[in-house]
């Protein structure tokens, strides 16, 4: 009888141990081979989120779609994260699931659109018409990726909750609004983010770029995008009738001697070890040929790594515009206004990080598919989820454009389309593949058992 006790005890502790026990490792092909059987899927998906995009602030469909295929994935979803500093609410959402005990990974797709018109000429081309936040009506397009990269994170939520037996943890997947307005994160932040998911031990992303072939991914340690600053100027002066100029101090000759003038910033102010851009998007005065209008204002954009580089581009265009304004004898109630309205600090990559996730993606894809890149001084939001560099967090980058469009562009010196172009499309299919094996991977050796 002691005999059958004993056996029975021992065949339970076998029966636990194989319950408990990791399975084998998975390896690249196990899961290119299950990536393969949602290819065909998530294509259908890709075309559908590009068919339907939305303005930052208003990605209301967006976001339940991710919410409702998380779930039916398998994880507990919160949607409604998030509130921006008009008390408006935002459409953030968070899928998380929880599997045993270890680290939290959080990874972050974005939701927004650009108020751009496509000319792609793509079957499935956005013909999607909106109002933006001044009332214009615009086009509305995909033209950053954030389609590929919704596609991408769906497949990678899909595959690791179909892997558990591989990984050990809480991941937390994060759709993440209004990343074009950079005012998306903070907004998430703003409103509990870490209250109301688990607060990742590592957060990770990927962006789409198109100067790097897709199939490949590229990786930055440290600094990886800008900080940004966006910028109106207020350029006022005293109107009147376009035939008596000398009765007036016209805003749109000191607006022009301002755009010329503040150039100089970034070419004779700063270091020129400094990276740093300064832009004139916009420009909008007057109302009629023959009118000097009352003022002119100007919408820029500062981009920079160093923030001292910053603070001093600001000084700069504050001061230069009241130069401007005093020597042409404006008077001291109707001196310029120059209004910071958005910004966000450098995304930083995590250099510890950023190391052992390029480890990771050289075994999952080969060494001559990851790339050392370049910092670029576009922007990003992302990297405020990690609270000043208390998380850390990485963004690679996703290749986007084929090899024959790359090299057609280098021989003919005619630049590739970029994000935010109104021609600007990935290679879906390379990049969904390689954006989904490469998150997977980083999932499972940051949550291996």
């Amino acid at each position: 009888m002691s005999l059958g006790i004993a056996m029975s005890a021992r065949i339970g502790v076998i029966l636990l141990l194989a319950v408990c026990l990791p399975g084998p490792a998975a390896s690249p092909g196990d899961l290119r081979a299950r990536i393969d059987s949602q290819v065909p899927g998530l294509l259908a998906t890709y075309r559908d989120l590009h068919l339907h995009p939305e303005l930052s602030h208003h990605e209301e469909r967006t976001a339940a779609f991710l919410a409702g295929e998380l779930r039916k994935a398998g994880y507990t979803v919160t949607e409604h994260i998030g509130k921006y500093e008009d008390g408006s609410p935002a459409f953030g959402i968070a899928g998380v699931l929880k599997n045993g005990g270890g680290p939290v990974v959080l990874v972050r797709t974005e939701l927004d659109a650009l108020p751009v018109t496509e000319n792609t000429g793509l079957p499935f081309a956005s013909t999607v018409r909106a109002k933006n936040a001044a009332g214009q009506e615009v086009g509305v397009m995909h033209a950053c990726g954030h389609d590929l990269h919704m596609t991408s994170f769906l497949g990678t939520a899909r595959l690791l909750a179909a892997m558990q037996n591989q990984w050990s943890g809480t991941l937390v997947m994060l759709g993440q609004p209004s990343e074009e307005t950079i005012d998306g994160a903070h907004a998430m932040l703003s409103d509990g983010l870490y209250t109301r998911v688990p607060r990742p031990d590592f957060a990770i992303a990927l962006h789409d770029e198109p100067s790097i072939e897709a199939g490949k991914v590229g990786i930055v340690a440290g600094p990886v995008y800008a900080s940004a600053t966006s910028v109106e100027v207020t350029i006022r002066g005293v109107g009147g009738h376009g035939a008596h100029p000398e009765a007036t101090k016209d805003p749109v000759v000191m607006a022009a001697q301002y755009v010329l003038a503040i150039q100089t910033i970034v070419s004779r102010q700063t270091l020129p070890l400094e990276p740093a851009v300064v832009t004139v998007g916009s420009i909008h005065g007057g109302s009629k040929n023959n009118i000097i209008p009352d003022e002119v204002t100007l919408g820029l954009t500062v981009r920079a790594f160093d923030e001292d580089v910053r603070e001093n581009i600001l000084a700069s265009l504050n001061r230069m515009a009241r130069g401007i304004a005093l020597a042409a004898g404006v008077p001291d109630d109707r001196a310029p206004a120059v209004r910071v309205y958005e910004s966000t600090p450098v995304t930083y990559n995590d250099p510890q990080l950023a190391a052992r996730l390029k480890s990771v993606f050289t075994a999952a894809l080969g060494a001559d598919n990851v790339v050392d890149a370049r910092p670029i001084m576009v922007s990003e939001d992302f990297g405020q989820l990690g609270l000043g560099r208390e998380i850390p967090v990485t963004l690679f980058f996703l290749g986007a454009s084929s090899a024959q469009q790359i090299e057609e562009s280098r021989k003919s010196g005619k630049p590739l389309p970029s994000l935010h172009s109104s021609l600007f499309f990935p290679q879906a299919e390379p990049a969904l593949r390689t954006g989904m094996l490469a998150t997977a991977s980083a999932v499972m050796e940051l949550l291996k058992r």
